[in-house]
C-alpha cells in the first residue's frame, strides 16, 4: 500500500524531544510525514496562520511562553490546522484547558510510543480531511450560487431588450404599409427568435446540469397539440419545397399528461433539424401508442430523406456542443445544444430518444415519453384538426388629418407616430413645448395648420402645461390632447382647466386614442381648412365597441422600452394600461386606486424584488390577479408563497398575453 504523505508542524524547544517525536512518527504504518520543526511561538504562529499543515504538535512549555496562549491566538488568526497539545506530565486541569482553548487532543510525551499517540494522529488527520471536504463543499456551493445568480441576471438582461426587439418587429410586420420591407422585418424577427432559442438552450442545459430543472405537467389535448406543431413546421417545410406528412399508426388517447412547452420544444427541435438537413424529398411524422407493457408509452418517429449521419458520429450527437454539420456540412449553424437538451428533457419525461441513420439516405429519430395515467382515457383515431383561434384584435376605421406629436422621448414619439399613421393620419413631430409652439405658429402662417396636437406633459425646455397656456393665450384653438402617465384623481380636471381638450393616459391604448382623436376632429370639423374625414361607415359601431368596459392592467416594469412595447401589445387586446417604473411608484398607485383587475410585475426592479412586491400588493388587492414577468423561470411554490397567480417568461409577445388573459 502506498504511504500517504502528510505535513506536520512540530513546535518543540527541546531538541531531544524533537528527535524522539520524529522517530515515533516515522514508525507509524501507512503514513509518511514531512515535519517542519520550529522552537519558538513567533515562528509557530506565522506558519499556523498559513494553514499549510495537516497537524500541529504543540509543546505546552515554549521557554517562557505558555502553549495555551499560542493555542488561543491561532483561533483568533483563523487557523484551521488540528493542534495536539504535548506536555511532560499528566495534568487533568491542563488537559481540559487545552481542549477548551481549541486543541483536538492532549498527550503526555511519555505516551508518544503508545497506541494512543497513533490514534490521536489518525483522528487529527481524519478531522483535517473532514474540514477540507467541508471547505470545498462550501466553496462549491458558493460557486453554484454565484453561477445561478449570474445566469439569472444574464437571462433577465438579455430577455428584456428582446421584448422590445421582437415586439416592435411584430407590430411593424402587422402594418400593411410596411409590405415593401417585410423581408427585412422577417429577418429581424427570425434572428431575434433564434437568439432567444440559443439563450433558452444554454439556460436549460445549465439548470439540468445543476439538478434544478422542473417540469410543469398539465393535461394536453393530444390532437390539437400535434396539429399545432405540424402546422407550424409545415411553413418551414414549404419554404424548402419539402413534403411534410403526419399520420397516426394506432388509436391515440385524446388527452395525455405532460409538460406541453417542453414536449413542444423537443418535437419542434427534431422536426426542424430534419427539415434543415433535407434538401429534397419528405419528412414524415408518425405517432403511436405502445400499450404492450406495464406503463404505456407514446412514440413520435421523425423520418427524413436528408443527408444522414455517419456511424462514427451517432454516439456523440446527444452530447452538448456536438454538431453534426461541423463534419457533414457547413450550410447550417448552431450551438450543438439542441439534441443534447432534447435527450435530457425526455429523461425528465420518463422517456428517451434514439436514432438510426444512413449517409445519403436519411435519418429516423424516435422519441418516447410517458403519457401519464391514461388507463381510463378514451382512445380515438385522431385526424389532427387544429384548434380554432379567434383574433382579439379589432378592426379600426381609417380617419385622415394632420397631427403634431410632442414628446421628448424618441421611442414614445415613434410609437405614437406608428399608431397614428395606422389610423390614416399624417404625422409631424416636436421634441418639446417650445418647438411645438414654433411649428404650430409656422403652420398657421403658411395656411397648413395642424388638425390636432398630441402633447406630453413632462418635457424639458418647455413642458406641456406651460405650452398649452401660451398657445391658448395666443388664441390657438387647435384641439390638443394631453398625453400623460399621471392618472391620479384630479389630474384630468386640472389639465382640462389649463386648456387641453382631452387626456389620454400612458401607455397608449390605441383604441382609446383612436376614439378621442376622432371625437376631437369631429367636434372641430366646422373649422376652416379642416381635413378630417371618416372613411368607414362603421364608426358608430366602433364607438359602441369602445364603450365596453375593458380590464385595467397595472404594468410594473423599470425598462422603458420593454414597458412601452408590452403596454402597446396589451392595448391591442383591449386592455387599459398604466405603467409604474419601480416598486415604490406601484405601491403609491395601488394605495390611491385598488381597482385593478390584473397586475404584471417585473421580477427585477431597481428598488425591490418582484415576488416581494407581489406579496405586498396582494394585501391591498386580495382579489386581483398578479402575474410575475421574469427573465428566468419562477417555481410554482415561489408564486404561491408570494400571492402571485402565474408567471410569464420574457420576451413577452402578443400570443402570450392573449393566452394569459384568456385564462384569467
Amino acid at each position: 500500500m502506498q504511504k500517504l504523505t502528510k505535513h506536520i508542524l512540530l513546535v518543540e524547544d527541546d531538541e531531544d524531544d524533537y528527535i524522539l517525536t520524529l522517530d515515533y512518527l516515522q514508525q507509524m504504518p501507512n503514513h509518511h510525514f514531512e515535519v517542519d520543526w520550529v522552537d519558538n511561538s513567533i515562528e509557530a504562529l506565522a506558519l499556523l496562520k498559513e494553514n499549510n499543515h495537516d497537524i500541529c504538535l504543540l509543546d505546552y512549555q515554549l521557554g517562557g511562553v505558555n502553549g495555551l496562549s499560542v493555542l488561543k491566538q491561532t483561533t483568533g488568526d483563523g487557523c484551521t490546522v488540528p493542534i495536539i497539545m504535548l506536555t511532560g506530565q499528566t495534568d487533568t486541569e491542563l488537559d481540559n484547558n487545552a481542549l477548551d482553548a481549541g486543541a483536538v487532543d492532549y498527550l503526555v510525551k511519555s505516551e508518544l510510543n503508545s497506541a494512543r499517540f497513533n490514534r490521536a494522529i489518525r483522528y487529527a488527520l481524519a478531522r483535517k480531511d473532514i474540514e477540507n471536504e467541508r471547505v470545498e463543499r462550501i466553496k462549491a456551493e458558493a460557486r453554484s450560487r454565484s453561477k445561478d445568480k449570474f445566469l439569472a441576471h444574464l437571462s433577465h438582461e438579455l430577455r428584456t431588450p428582446l421584448t422590445s426587439i421582437l415586439g416592435y418587429t411584430e407590430l411593424l410586420l402587422s402594418d400593411d404599409s410596411n409590405k415593401s420591407i417585410q423581408p427585412e422585418l422577417t429577418t429581424i424577427l427570425d434572428n431575434g427568435n433564434h437568439l432567444l432559442g440559443l439563450l433558452n438552450n444554454v439556460l436549460d442545459l445549465s439548470k439540468i446540469a445543476a439538478g434544478k430543472f422542473e417540469l410543469n405537467a398539465t393535461t394536453i389535448s393530444l390532437e390539437s397539440f400535434i396539429a399545432d406543431v405540424y402546422t407550424l413546421m409545415s411553413m418551414a417545410a414549404q419554404d424548402k419545397g419539402i413534403n411534410l406528412t403526419l399520420s397516426a399508426k394506432s388509436a391515440l388517447p385524446i388527452e395525455i399528461s405532460a409538460d406541453s412547452l417542453r414536449l413542444r420544444q423537443v418535437l419542434i427541435n427534431i422536426i426542424h433539424n430534419a427539415i434543415k438537413f433535407t434538401n429534397q424529398g419528405t419528412v414524415n411524422i408518425d405517432v403511436w401508442l405502445d400499450e404492450l407493457r406495464d406503463q404505456p408509452r407514446l412514440y413520435f418517429a421523425i423520418t427524413d430523406t436528408g443527408m444522414g449521419i455517419p456511424d462514427n458520429l451517432l454516439a456523440t450527437i446527444f452530447k452538448p456542443f456536438e454538431q453534426v454539420q461541423d463534419i457533414v456540412s457547413r450550410n447550417e449553424e448552431g450551438t450543438g445544444l439542441g439534441l443534447s437538451i432534447c435527450s435530457e428533457l425526455l429523461k425528465y419525461m420518463g422517456g428517451n430518444i434514439s436514432v438510426e441513420s444512413n449517409v445519403g439516405v436519411g435519418s429516423k429519430f424516435v422519441v418516447c415519453i410517458d403519457p401519464g395515467q391514461i388507463a381510463d382515457t378514451e382512445r380515438k383515431n385522431l385526424t389532427f384538426k387544429r384548434s380554432d383561434y379567434k383574433s382579439s384584435t379589432e378592426v379600426i376605421n381609417k380617419i385622415s388629418g394632420k397631427i403634431l406629436i410632442v414628446d421628448d422621448i424618441d421611442d414614445i414619439r415613434r410609437l405614437l407616430g406608428y399608431v397614428c399613421r395606422s389610423f390614416g393620419l399624417e404625422v409631424s413631430y416636436a421634441n418639446n413645448g417650445q418647438q411645438a409652439i414654433t411649428k404650430i405658429v409656422s403652420a398657421e402662417k403658411e395656411n397648413t395648420e395642424y388638425d390636432l396636437v398630441l402633447m406630453d406633459i413632462h418635457m424639458p425646455v418647455l413642458d406641456g402645461k406651460r405650452a398649452i397656456k401660451q398657445l391658448r393665450e395666443m388664441h390657438v384653438d387647435t384641439p390638443i390632447i394631453a398625453i400623460t402617465a399621471a392618472t391620479m384623481k384630479g389630474v384630468r380636471k386640472e389639465l382640462k382647466g389649463l386648456g387641453f381638450n382631452d387626456v389620454v393616459a400612458k401607455p397608449i391604448d390605441k383604441y382609446e386614442l383612436h376614439k378621442k382623436i376622432q371625437q376631437q376632429l369631429s367636434h372641430h370639423i366646422s373649422a376652416p381648412n379642416q381635413k378630417m374625414s371618416v372613411t368607414s361607415s362603421e364608426s358608430t359601431s366602433q364607438d359602441d365597441k369602445e364603450k365596453k368596459p375593458n380590464q385595467r392592467v397595472l404594468l410594473i416594469e423599470d425598462d422603458i422600452d420593454a414597458a412601452e412595447i408590452t403596454a402597446l401589445l396589451l392595448s391591442t387586446i383591449g386592455k387599459h394600461v398604466q405603467i409604474a417604473n419601480n416598486a415604490e411608484q406601484a405601491k403609491n398607485i395601488v394605495k390611491a386606486d385598488i381597482d385593478w383587475q390584473h397586475v404584471l410585475v417585473d421580477m427585477n426592479l431597481p428598488d425591490g424584488n418582484g415576488l416581494e412586491l407581489s406579496s405586498s400588493l396582494k394585501t391591498y388587492m386580495p382579489n386581483t390577479t398578479i402575474t410575475i414577468v421574469s427573465g428566468y423561470e419562477v417555481s410554482k411554490q415561489e408564486l404561491t408563497e408570494n400571492g402571485a397567480n402565474s408567471s410569464l417568461l420574457k420576451p413577452v409577445n402578443l400570443t402570450m398575453l392573449q393566452q394569459l388573459f384568456n385564462k384569467a
